[in-house]
Parts: C-alpha cells; sequence; structure tokens
C-alpha cells in the first residue's frame, strides 16, 4: 500500500532541489517541488519542522512571483508569516508581490514589519531603499489609483467562494413517488417551467476519483491553484485552500497565534496579521485554542493511506460509515448502520463473483476503519453484511461529479503570438463521486425533463423543458436517446444499475433509434433507413408509435411534439404507419420506406474500413501530427460513410467532427466550417435543436466562425447562449467563462 507519513528528510530533499532549480531559472519546476516538500513537511511538529514549512511556502512565494502568479505568491507569504511572524523574508516577499500589484498601502505595511523583524545591517538597508521605491510610486499614482482590493487575496477556488449562492426561486413541494416501473422517484406537485431551479443540494459523502487526485481540490473537486495545499495529516491529499484542508482533513494542530509564535511580537503586528487572516481566508483560528473537527478525510491519514489502493465506491463506502459512526456513537452497533439513507440497492441481482468481490472489499474496509475506531468499529459478521449492503447501494445510487472544461487546443483566443486554428472544444471531466440523500432519488430516463450539474461538488438540478405537475421528474444516468443505441443504452444500465429502462424513448419508435445506426436504402432517390439485426430485433419490442401517442402520452404540451417526431421518422421509415395491426415488421436489410434490399455484410465491411482512416486522422490530431495524406484519406472514408451509411447516422457526424477540426489545425477555417455545420445538422436530428450537445458543438462552430470573421457568429453565439441557459441558468457563464470570452471577441467585428 501507499505510504502517506510526512518525512521531514523527503521534504528537505526537495527543498534542496528547489532551490537549485530557481538558481538556475526554472522556476516553474522549483514551485512544483517546493509544493512536494510541502506534501512531505510536519505541519504539527517542532520549531524546525515549522521553520522548515515557513520557508518552503516563502521559497514558493518566490517562485511563484517570479512566475508573475502574485495572488497565489502573497497567500503563499500569508500562510508563512502567520506560521513564523517574525520571518523577515516572507513580509519582504510579501510587500515585493503588493507592489507589483499597485497595492502600495500594503506593501509599505508589509516591507515596515519586514525592516522591524530584519536583523541584518545589509537587510534594513535593502529594505529600506524599497520603502523609498515604492513611496515614489504611491506618490505618483495616488489619486489615479485606487487601493487594491482585498479581495484579490481571498482563496483561489475555495470551496466557500467558489459555489455561487444566487438566490433562484425553487419548487418547495418535490416529493417521493412510486411508479409502476421504476418504482420510487421524484415529482412536483406544481407546474415546473423550462430552466427552473428544481433541486440544489450538498452531497452526504463525496469523494474525488484517482486521475484527477494531483490535478483536483480533495475536497470542492475544483482544479487545483499553483499555491496548493497539502494535508495537515498525510502527504497524499492536496487542497486549494486552508479552509478546504479543514473541512476535509480534521486536524488543524498548532493554531499560528498561540503564545510562543506572538513571543516579540508587538500588538500592531498582531492586528495586522489578525487583517490578513480575515482578508486571506487562510483558515487559521484567530483566537482560541487547538480544535479537532469531524470530517470526511481524518481517518485515512493513519501513515498507509488505503483509499489511495481501494476503488473509488469502497473510498466513499468508508466516508459514510465514518459520519454514521461519528453520528451514532451512542447508539449500538446493533442498529442499522445508515439508517438516514434509505438508498435501492442490487445485491440480489448480482453474479456469485460480483457478490464475492463485494464481500472481499467489505472485509478489507472494515479492517481498516476497526484499526482506526478500535471497538467503536468491531469486526463482526454483521458489520461486514451491513457493509456490503451499503457498497451495493453506492454502485446503484451514486453520482459522478462533472465539471465543465473548455479546450482551447490551438485557439486564437488562446495566447497572443501562438499559431491558431479556432478550435474550441467543450468536454466534460469526471472529478468525483458522491451520494446526495435527495438527488439519488431522482429516477433515470433516455429522454430526461431535468438536467444535473455541479459547481464544486454542489448538486443542481434544473428542468429542461415545461413539466407538468405530478409527472416524474427524471435525469439522464448517462445512456440518452441520440447518445447511444437502444441495444447499449439497456446493456449500459443493466450492467450498472440492474434495470431495463421503460422510459417512453426505449418503449416509444424515435427517429434517432431508428437512424443512429441505419444504413442507407439503395435507391438513389429513397431517403428511407435500414436496420441490422440487432436493431431491427430491438426496435420490434416497441409498440407503434401511434399507439404510443394516444396511450401513454396524457400531458397535451407534448402532443405537438410527439407529431412532430412522428413526421420525421415518417420521412425515413413510412412503412412503420402502414401497418394496419400497429405491430413493428422491421426486417433486417430492407428499407423501411421502398422495401429495397441491401447486403448489410458488404456494408459492414465498408464502414469497417472508413473507421481505419478516421480513426487514424483523430489520432493524428491528439498528437498534433495532422498531415494532408491524413486528411485526404479520411476525406475519401467519409464519403465512403455516406455512400453507405444513412444520412443520418451518428458515424457520419463524429466523422464530419474530426475533420472539422484536422482542416482547423492545418488553418483551412472555411472547410472546418462546412464540416462542422454538416456535424450539427445531423446531431439536431439525433437528439433535439436545443440539447447541450448542440450547445457544445456550437461553441466549436462560433470560435470557427470568430477566425473568419464570419458575421454569422452572433447567431451561433445567442443560440449557444440560450442553451445554456436552459440546462444551466444564471450559472452558464460560471459553469462556462469561455462564453464571455465569444461575446466579447465577437462585438469586436462590428468596431
Amino acid at each position: 500500500m501507499t505510504l502517506c507519513c510526512k518525512n521531514t528528510k523527503a521534504a528537505l530533499d526537495f527543498k534542496q532541489k528547489g532551490n537549485e532549480c530557481f538558481s538556475s531559472g526554472d522556476y516553474v519546476k522549483a514551485s512544483t517541488l517546493y509544493s512536494q516538500g510541502l506534501r512531505f513537511a510536519p505541519m504539527d511538529a517542532d520549531d524546525a519542522d515549522k521553520s522548515l514549512v515557513t520557508m518552503l511556502y516563502a521559497n514558493r512565494a518566490s517562485s511563484l512571483h517570479k512566475l508573475g502568479l502574485l495572488v497565489e505568491c502573497i497567500r503563499d507569504c500569508s500562510r508563512a508569516v502567520l506560521l513564523s511572524p517574525s520571518y523577515a523574508k516572507a513580509w519582504y516577499r510579501r510587500g515585493k508581490a503588493n507592489s507589483s500589484m499597485g497595492n502600495y498601502e500594503d506593501a509599505i505595511r508589509d516591507l515596515n514589519v519586514a525592516l522591524d523583524m530584519e536583523l541584518s545591517v545589509c537587510g534594513k538597508a535593502k529594505i529600506t531603499c524599497e520603502i523609498d521605491t515604492i513611496l515614489s510610486h504611491y506618490r505618483r499614482a495616488k489619486g489615479t489609483i485606487s487601493s487594491w482590493d482585498n479581495s484579490s487575496e481571498r482563496n483561489f477556488g475555495s470551496y466557500s467562494n467558489s459555489v455561487s449562492m444566487i438566490n433562484e426561486a425553487r419548487p418547495k413541494v418535490l416529493h417521493c413517488v412510486s411508479t409502476p416501473t421504476k418504482g420510487r422517484g421524484m415529482a412536483s406537485s406544481v407546474d415546473i417551467a423550462e430552466a427552473s431551479l428544481v433541486h440544489t443540494e450538498e452531497p452526504y459523502a463525496a469523494i474525488i476519483l484517482k486521475h484527477c487526485r494531483e490535478t483536483h481540490c480533495h475536497f470542492c473537486l475544483n482544479e487545483l491553484p499553483a499555491d496548493i495545499v497539502p494535508c495537515s495529516a498525510c502527504s497524499i491529499s492536496l487542497y486549494c485552500s486552508q479552509h478546504c484542508q479543514e473541512q476535509s482533513g480534521g486536524h488543524i494542530g498548532s493554531s499560528p497565534n498561540n503564545s510562543s509564535v506572538f513571543e516579540n511580537i508587538s500588538k500592531d503586528v498582531e492586528k495586522y496579521l489578525a487583517e490578513i487572516t480575515l482578508a486571506s481566508n487562510l483558515g487559521y483560528i484567530v483566537a482560541g485554542a487547538n480544535i479537532d473537527r469531524i470530517t470526511e478525510h481524518k481517518h485515512e491519514c493513519g501513515g498507509v493511506h488505503w483509499p489511495v489502493v481501494l476503488p473509488s465506491e469502497i473510498v466513499l463506502a468508508g466516508r459514510i460509515l465514518v459520519k454514521s459512526i461519528e453520528q451514532r456513537k451512542q447508539s449500538s452497533w446493533t442498529t442499522k448502520l445508515i439508517e438516514s439513507l434509505d438508498l435501492f440497492h442490487n445485491y440480489a441481482q448480482m453474479t456469485p463473483e460480483s457478490k464475492l468481490e463485494l464481500h472481499i472489499y467489505s472485509i478489507v474496509l472494515s479492517y481498516c476503519l476497526q484499526r482506526y475506531y478500535g471497538s467503536v468499529f468491531p469486526l463482526t459478521g454483521t458489520s461486514v453484511s451491513q457493509v456490503v449492503i451499503l457498497i451495493s447501494q453506492i454502485k446503484v445510487n451514486s453520482m459522478a461529479v462533472v465539471h465543465m472544461k473548455s479546450v482551447d487546443e490551438y485557439g486564437p483566443l488562446k495566447q497572443p503570438g501562438l499559431q491558431s486554428s479556432g478550435v474550441t472544444n467543450v468536454e466534460q471531466v469526471r472529478v468525483g463521486l458522491a451520494i446526495y440523500s435527495t438527488g439519488s432519488l431522482f429516477n433515470h430516463s433516455c429522454q430526461p425533463n431535468i438536467h444535473a450539474y455541479f459547481l464544486s461538488r454542489t448538486l443542481f438540478i434544473r428542468s429542461i423543458e415545461f413539466v407538468v405537475a405530478g409527472e416524474p421528474l427524471e435525469l439522464s444516468y448517462g445512456p440518452q436517446i441520440g447518445k447511444m443505441t437502444l441495444i447499449d443504452r439497456h446493456q449500459s444500465l443493466e450492467d450498472q444499475y440492474a434495470f431495463t429502462c421503460q422510459c417512453n424513448g426505449c418503449s416509444e419508435l424515435n427517429l434517432s433509434d431508428v437512424v443512429v445506426n441505419a444504413f442507407r436504402c439503395v435507391e438513389p432517390n429513397c431517403f428511407g433507413a435500414i436496420s441490422d439485426i440487432c436493431m431491427a430485433k430491438h426496435e420490434k419490442e416497441k409498440v407503434s408509435f401511434g399507439h404510443s401517442v394516444s396511450t401513454t402520452c396524457s400531458f397535451d404540451c407534448h402532443l405537438p411534439v410527439d407529431k412532430l417526431k412522428a413526421e420525421d421518422v415518417d420521412k425515413v421509415a413510412h412503412i412503420l404507419f402502414q401497418q394496419a395491426d400497429g405491430a413493428l415488421r422491421i426486417h433486417p436489410g430492407y428499407c423501411l420506406n421502398c422495401g429495397s434490399q441491401r447486403d448489410l455484410e458488404s456494408s459492414h465491411a465498408t464502414a469497417k474500413q472508413a473507421r481505419i482512416y478516421i480513426k487514424r486522422l483523430r489520432d493524428a490530431i491528439y498528437s498534433n501530427q495532422v498531415s494532408i495524406n491524413a486528411l485526404s484519406d479520411a476525406l475519401q472514408s467519409l464519403d465512403m460513410l455516406r455512400s453507405t451509411m444513412h444520412a443520418y447516422n451518428k458515424e457520419i457526424a463524429e466523422a464530419e467532427d474530426i475533420i472539422a477540426e484536422a482542416f482547423c489545425s492545418l488553418g483551412e477555417f472555411q472547410a472546418a466550417m462546412d464540416h462542422c455545420k454538416a456535424s450539427i445538422e445531423i446531431l439536431e436530428k439525433l437528439y433535439h435543436t436545443n440539447h447541450i450537445v448542440i450547445g457544445n458543438e456550437l461553441v466549436k462552430l462560433a470560435s470557427i466562425q470568430l477566425s473568419l470573421g464570419e458575421s454569422t457568429v452572433f447567431e451561433s453565439i445567442n443560440r449557444l447562449e440560450k442553451i445554456f441557459s436552459v440546462h444551466y441558468g444564471p450559472h452558464a457563464t460560471r459553469i462556462f467563462p469561455y462564453l464571455q470570452t465569444l461575446k466579447g471577441e465577437s462585438s469586436k467585428l462590428t468596431e
């Protein structure tokens, strides 16, 4: 297992290597090495170790200053002086950084403290000279430059500042309902307008995913800043601020304002330190004794960091158990361990192999917790059985915490002086796993009427269409119409959640399921779709579309939409509406419009050959090695797909998208725009015109249009802004700040 103990020798080694890199001018590597040193440096030890931590913070501050990261530099200096108020170098560097930001008043205060703390004559002369220089700048700037706002010192990405608590009305009448096909679910007793905030909730327990452990805060799950804060008790966990460290890590340790720290410190300096603590939100306790908090990570710091080894679901189970134990220490262990979480589980449906794996993990987790809690957590058959059920509950009820990320790999808005290609993508990054007491009760639909998103680790659920009172509120667990075929959706849900979806999208005929994986008709003037064997088998199981509209659609507001869907299906599968008995007769290899036959074996072979060259081009894009030959082969493969697949087949949309990116990387923006538009046109048929997938693609299209100076960019931006507003409400620009950049750059076209 991974050892996570603090190690003074390792911290000193990292400090020495960091000093060498700093001396050679490699400030990025120096900053990284100082951060590594902080991970291993004991935080709650003797004066020597505390001095080491102080020097590491101060040295990293110097590197950050050299890199122009002034806010991060000031925060590190603040941490250093709060640990060692008499450390003159930290005060001096803080003053220099404040001066660089134009915050001359605080710079002078910092340097005056440094002057008082400095013992050497040369050092005092250097500081005095710096004060004179800053005073000169301050006198010239006074009246034209306002004092720097203290909010600049606030913690970047800290959980307390990261969640925008917009005062937005939401229904107070959500209630749990029972449905005949899905069991429990959530509904509202009042009508809900489109884009309304339906629910918001903090997690009952959460865990960061392993691939994000070095890049994201282990508490709030936001991206880590350059001035990361390590766990005070282990060398594994990283945080964006002291606030998140305390919320997650538990033991804070020595308060920086105890009597030994403030010896020989004047009352004025002590007061200034309190101001710095408050302004910087560093999380230290300004007054009072040490504290010890009940938190989610403390039990994982024991020298052997087992959460690094065990799967995320098991670690999450451990955090839920710890929370229950801390809340119920006075209760008998014979009571239900997680009585407050009434969640469904699929243990009975598991295979014997899966059950065995579950029992092994339960024993391992129970042993780890028993090692921490002792007799409070007895390792018995009863306790292990309860852990088994808990883990099975987590497997079907946990939610992946997903953050949106804009990737401007080549883009014109990235940095001046870089070669631009105009491509900006939006991708989803899974950063954590969490259990939400209420959020986990919302059922799945392949045609959801609500959308879930996250700010830090706070769950927000918003309606994406008008929802009639009493209608179930359903989100997507991942599989959606347009994203997957019916077969793949059912397989995914069966494997992960142990149920067969019977939502309207899976029981009613819809255009996407007919064409998403279909072949085109061999007749040149026919737009009909041809199903393969697997798709034909599953589509036959659906009731006829006309029958489903009349019997299952009980809400008048949906009827116009269903009528439009019927018209779309009729264009590609006219035969389906000529069945007198209402049964779907879908024969593999035969056109659903004219009945013409296609050789499926040769068609599959053609598509397989085309995929090879499309994949090669995609790999070339990832490695930034796009060549004319690779692009030419992909274009020929696209023609092969077009001649074989139906025009609405998703493979064609994906190929168009890849080719658009390739053209961008070569600076051919006009061709890129044409292929990007072609991809969007297909996706609009597979999803719907206001689906979030369309919004993400419009980001790319708008970036390309900006590169071309196209006036049509305004239409694209307005459209994607509307889509994002429906799905994210007032949080749209918070989740996707690049939207403001797009609007700003497009406004220049009219100047």
